[in-house]
């Protein structure tokens, strides 16, 4: 009797030692690993944000300088360069002339003062940081000193005109890189008609008064032969417009009578090869056709005809 009471006694405990510990062990083992993995995250989230912190400060570029013009004057204007790091090199030119190098010293700002010429210029300024960051910047000016001076293409000649407020001494010009012309002048304008060379060139002109005030004026100018131009009639009711030129015809344009205004494009219609020599028959009106024709070659330049034909 004893000995069965034992046993139940021995199952009663060990079930009851089963039943306390179990679910203790499993609420532990799940607290742990809940803890592991909010340590876990928390770490990772910390170092994505690190990471993502530190590749946006690698992969941030320098910024270029920046290159501010204020006019100070009439005839003045301030340049100011400024960088987040230090300037390497800081010039200024007008037009194409020979560029001015601003010093800067290692700084990371410079101002300049810089005198605007007469005329019509354009004023290029570039910069530099020690990163190799580059800007360029370009303004046109336009101030009207003591001389003015116009250059207007009369083909095939240029026509150089100039006025001063006081009297003009002499002008000078040249074609490219050629030796200058010298004109002598006595009064406060002169005109003077110019020979234009073939092709694309760029003409300077200097005009200076007795006051030895200098005014400069450089333009390119194409210069090309006058195509030549024919009017015949066909003996019957038309006009003949024949035309060429080494360039080749770009514009046909006739009048007749001054009311039937007409106009070909032929660039727009035929290659090149066509155009060097071109033939064009129109209808004659009846009684009396005063013709006025004009053509164009490929720079432009024109040549003009008129004629009275009778139908």
């Amino acid at each position: 009797m004893n000995q069965i009471l034992s046993v139940d006694n021995f199952k009663k405990e060990k079930k009851a030692k089963n039943k306390s510990h179990g679910p203790i062990e499993i609420n532990t083992i799940l607290k742990f690993f809940s803890i592991a993995i909010l340590v876990f995250g928390v770490f990772m989230i910390g170092s994505g944000s690190y990471s993502v912190y530190e590749n946006s400060k690698m992969g941030k570029l320098p910024t270029k300088p920046t290159i501010y013009v204020e006019d100070t004057s009439a005839t003045e204007i301030m340049l100011q360069v400024t960088s987040e790091q230090n300037l390497s090199k800081v010039t200024y030119s007008w037009n194409d002339e020979e560029t001015t190098e601003i010093p800067v010293n290692g700084q990371k700002k410079v101002n300049q003062k810089i005198e605007i010429p007469t005329g019509d210029n354009i004023l290029n300024v570039y910069a530099m940081d020690v990163s190799g960051q580059e800007i360029t910047y370009q303004k046109p000016y336009t101030i009207q000193g003591d001389i003015e001076i116009i250059i207007e293409k009369e083909d095939p000649n240029v026509k150089i005109t100039a006025n001063g407020k006081e009297q003009l001494s002499y002008m000078t010009y040249r074609w490219d890189e050629e030796e200058e012309t010298r004109i002598d002048i006595d009064g406060m304008q002169v005109e003077q008609l110019i020979d234009v060379p073939e092709g694309q060139h760029t003409l300077t002109i200097v005009v200076v008064d007795i006051n030895n005030k200098t005014e400069r004026k450089v333009q390119d100018v194409v210069g090309s032969k006058k195509p030549k131009l024919e009017i015949t009639t066909d003996g019957s009711d038309n006009f003949i417009i024949k035309a060429s030129d080494e360039q080749g015809i770009k514009r046909v344009e006739f009048i007749i009578n001054e009311t039937d205004k007409n106009r070909l494009n032929l660039d727009q219609v035929l290659p090149l090869e066509q155009r060097k020599e071109f033939e064009y028959a129109y209808p004659l009106h009846e009684g009396e056709n005063k013709l006025e024709v004009r053509v164009y070659n490929e720079n432009d330049v024109s040549t003009v005809s008129k004629v009275l034909v009778r139908k």
